[in-house]
């Protein structure tokens, strides 16, 4: 069974998707934005070393600070 395709919300999509649905032409895929390699490496390596460089930087009192402020706000929710 094939699957339904949810309606597009933005009038010019919506009414490509009519045209498309009244002719059974297959609407043509979009590409997807290349991303940066050398920007997404610069970002992988700032994400693997960030916790670990902020964790040794912290003094206890302070990480118990921050922890005490972060289950303050989980529960106030």
């Amino acid at each position: 069974m094939k699957k339904l395709k949810k309606t597009p919300r933005d009038l010019n999509k919506l009414a490509a998707f009519i045209v498309d649905q009244t002719t059974n032409e297959e609407p043509a895929q979009e590409e997807q934005p290349k991303k940066n390699p050398a920007a997404v490496e610069l970002g992988r390596l700032g994400g693997l070393k960030g916790g670990k460089a902020r964790a040794e930087s912290l003094s206890a009192n302070r990480r118990k600070d921050i922890a005490k402020k972060a289950a303050a706000a989980r529960w106030t929710k």
